[in-house]
């Protein structure tokens, strides 16, 4: 068994690489870390493409061996110590990494759903890793995201999502106005969050929607809002004024799901 010592390995600088945002667009993927997403990728069929292993855990038996026999099936490198440390994104990792091709077969939107959820410009790499883990929670299994929002693949948003973003796929749109018009042909009515409005998110219809969800600092854009047919906020009792995005989202979404339930 050959173990990579040196950082100067062409595989390890292309990981490296992957750190970046730059580099995870232009080869299409992206890094997931730990065993239990290791487990979830390898569950949910990702096409990984290699497991990266510190020697330390197999010196340990960090990693349960049914699952080592199950990594075993897939291109496998081994590295040390301080060359896992070098690739690694995390201040105390469990030594084993995968890279994931995040190519998408299928980029087109599914209007069976009831509900679609599209995010405008959401910042915070927890928010969004919150929010996609929130959208694979209640079964959806789509979600859109403008050009501004924060990267799908930034490792802290891979972590937040505990597996989901195997699971909800991710339609980045260029122009989210566009796309919106779009969907509205298909019977689909725009519903945004908003301040400025006296409409309960308990009396409206979330039937046939698309939920957007706005920006953290300076919530939904203005031609967004002049284009929805629902503006609805949550009422809060308190002196606070807003929610966290996420927060936001799982309120209305779990307000979809208290309805699907009560039938």
């Amino acid at each position: 068994m050959k173990i990579i010592s040196s950082k100067d390995n062409e595989l390890i600088k292309n990981i490296r690489k992957l750190k970046e945002k730059k580099y995870r667009d232009i080869n299409n993927e992206f890094i997931v870390e730990g065993i239990k997403l290791i487990k979830e990728a390898i569950e949910e069929n990702a096409k990984i493409k290699q497991i990266v292993i510190c020697e330390n855990c197999l010196k340990t038996e960090i990693i349960p061996k049914n699952l080592m026999y199950e990594i075993a099936k897939y291109e496998c490198i081994y590295v040390t110590e301080n060359i896992f440390k070098l690739i690694s994104d995390v201040n105390a990792p469990q030594g084993i990494l995968a890279v994931i091709d995040r190519k998408i077969d299928n980029n087109k939107i599914d209007y069976n759903s009831d509900i679609i959820v599209a995010l405008d410009d959401i910042q915070d790499p927890g928010n969004l890793g919150t929010i996609l883990r929130t959208i694979d929670s209640i079964g959806l299994s789509q979600i859109l995201v403008s050009k501004g929002t924060a990267d799908c693949y930034n490792p802290k948003v891979i972590r937040s999502t505990m597996g989901a973003i195997f699971r909800v796929r991710i339609i980045e749109c260029d122009n989210l106005q566009e796309t919106l018009k779009e969907i509205k042909k298909h019977k689909f009515k725009i519903l945004v969050t908003s301040l400025q409005t006296e409409n309960s998110l308990y009396d409206a219809d979330l039937n046939k929607k698309v939920i957007v969800i706005g920006n953290e600092a300076n919530g939904v854009e203005k031609e967004i809002q002049d284009m929805a047919d629902i503006k609805i906020k949550i009422p809060m009792l308190g002196k606070t004024e807003s929610l966290n995005a996420a927060v936001s989202t799982a309120v209305v979404l779990y307000e979809y799901v208290r309805r699907k339930t009560k039938l």
